[in-house]
């Protein structure tokens, strides 16, 4: 079980301590959004490549972007670990996930609420990780989408069925409230912000929801 905390709830004036505040993450999630694809305007690729220099742990990067075939690349070259993109905004996802894995990162595809997995079962082999949205994308801090985990479990099913070892994450509204219907609906990996960054211990939340997460699957 892996909590990867977005730091969108943090502190942009002062990136680098508020990673330092969570050493108990499995990764850094960092939310990249470019106002098009979704209404927003974050942070870019300069902001990945100068965090990434001083954090000790991986960084996420989650591109909510139009024309990731084109920018996804450069977040593989600025630092990142991991880099999803949406298949909404894919023209050639297939190939884009594979030169993600070329460059060295893992390739992640991430869907919106109201996106099915069904037709992307085909190309899940090409994946490392599979995101699914549990809010609309675009701000921290909104109401998880209840009906976003029947989709958890078929993509879960899915999954087992192709084998490997594909994770399966899930971004929004991730809560001490929530976070056992999602581990129980399949998922491994967990963003959570303003229940990191809203918590009095940060890093203390973090090892909170990672155990309500592997007694959620114990059950």
């Amino acid at each position: 079980m892996r909590i990867t905390p977005s730091l969108l709830n943090a502190d942009f004036s002062r990136l680098a301590d508020e990673a330092a505040r969570i050493p108990t993450a499995d990764f850094l999630h960092m939310d990249v959004m470019d106002n098009h694809f979704v209404p927003n305007l974050t942070l870019g690729a300069p902001v990945i490549e100068s965090l990434a220099k001083v954090a000790g742990q991986p960084i996420d990067a989650h591109l909510m972007i139009a024309d990731p075939d084109r920018w996804a690349p450069q977040f593989v070259e600025a630092g990142a670990s991991s880099v999803t993109f949406h298949v909404e905004a894919a023209a050639a996802p297939v190939r884009l996930a594979r030169e993600l894995r070329s460059l060295g990162a893992r390739a992640s595809m991430a869907l919106k609420p109201a996106t099915p997995i069904e037709p992307y079962e085909d190309m899940l082999p090409e994946l490392d990780m599979v995101l699914i949205m549990t809010v609309e994308p675009g701000f921290g801090g909104q109401k998880f989408l209840d009906i976003c985990l029947p989709k958890i479990r078929r993509t879960r099913a899915m999954l087992d069925k192709v084998g490997g070892d594909i994770w399966l994450q899930v971004d929004g509204g991730v809560s001490l409230e929530t976070i056992e219907r999602c581990a129980e609906a399949g998922a491994d990996t967990f963003v959570a912000g303003s229940a990191v960054y809203g918590a009095e211990d940060p890093s203390a939340m973090v090892e909170a929801l990672r155990d309500k997460a592997i007694t959620a699957c114990a059950h």
